[in-house]
């Protein structure tokens, strides 16, 4: 977070003495990623809190919405750093290149060790690659920065800094659709990438004791996290044996599917028909078959 502040106040700076929008577009996705590695911070400290009566799930989610409001800062910042390149494409002027080399190399440092400091967080956590996809994409544009302040030592071709500061802004859209569509559906308890409802029905129905299974719901609690509930059919016996069936079950569960939260409800007659899956009541709590 510090570095994220630091970095994008000399890019800032360095880009106004320069006259680069393009390093100020940078810069501004710097600062854009500090606000949001501060506001991802603190989600990852309130969803380490456990559940409580009124959050019986835990505050896990909590990340999820602080990726929704990351990428909307984002998308903020490349609002204005596409109206500001229109303003600059017809008015350019003249840019010091070896001042954007060196101004534009330490964003490229500070976004290069921000990512190896993220990079084993985000393979589990949807917050956190959320920050480590910011800082790569950072680090790609600083290196383009570089790239123009080296053109700009020998060609005064200064239209090309709006039209790179809107490829930065392609980049910010691009890199934002991904964690938004993966946040909202997570938010929708959409089934998870990944996971087909029909071959765990077939891997369930396949242990010797179940008859059939229905009322299957399979979503994400949280980003590295998934529940699941669903209702098993079994002939009538004595509790004991259907516990020992459930410990089957939920290893199946965890080997395959990796679902870790499962809720598994026994009975021996089905219920809703032995549809594999259920429609919530409507008008009134009458239940509308589909």
């Amino acid at each position: 977070m510090l570095m994220n502040l630091l970095i994008p106040a000399v890019q800032i700076y360095g880009g106004i003495l320069s006259g680069s929008m393009a390093l100020i577009s940078d810069a501004l996705h710097n600062l854009s990623d500090f606000v949001s590695l501060v506001i991802n911070y603190a989600a990852l400290i309130i969803g380490k809190r456990g559940p409580t009566l009124k959050h019986t799930f835990g505050l896990k989610r909590v990340e999820i919405f602080a990726t929704l409001i990351s990428v909307a800062i984002l998308y903020g910042a490349a609002f204005f750093i596409a109206a500001e390149a229109w303003q600059r494409l017809h008015h350019p002027q003249p840019i010091a290149g070896q001042l954007v080399i060196w101004i534009a190399l330490l964003g490229f440092v500070g976004n290069i060790l921000s990512a190896l400091l993220l990079h084993a967080g985000s393979k589990v956590n949807l917050n956190m690659k959320s920050a480590f996809f910011h800082m790569l994409a950072d680090a790609a544009t600083s290196l383009g920065v570089i790239a123009l302040g080296v053109l700009w030592m020998f060609k005064p071709w200064y239209w090309l800094d709006p039209l790179f500061s809107w490829l930065i802004v392609i980049m910010i859209f691009y890199s934002g659709w991904g964690l938004f569509k993966d946040s909202v559906l997570i938010l929708m308890n959409a089934t998870p990438p990944g996971i087909d409802l029909e071959e765990i029905q077939k891997a369930l129905t396949d242990i010797d004791g179940i008859t059939d299974i229905h009322d299957l719901h399979v979503w994400n609690p949280a980003s590295e996290s998934i529940a699941l509930a669903v209702h098993i059919t079994v002939p009538d016996q004595m509790l004991g044996r259907v516990d020992e069936l459930a410990e089957r079950v939920r290893a199946v569960l965890s080997d395959r599917f990796k679902i870790d939260h499962p809720t598994l409800q026994f009975e021996s007659n089905s219920c809703n028909d032995g549809q594999l899956l259920c429609r919530l009541p409507a008008n009134g709590g009458q239940n509308h078959k589909q």
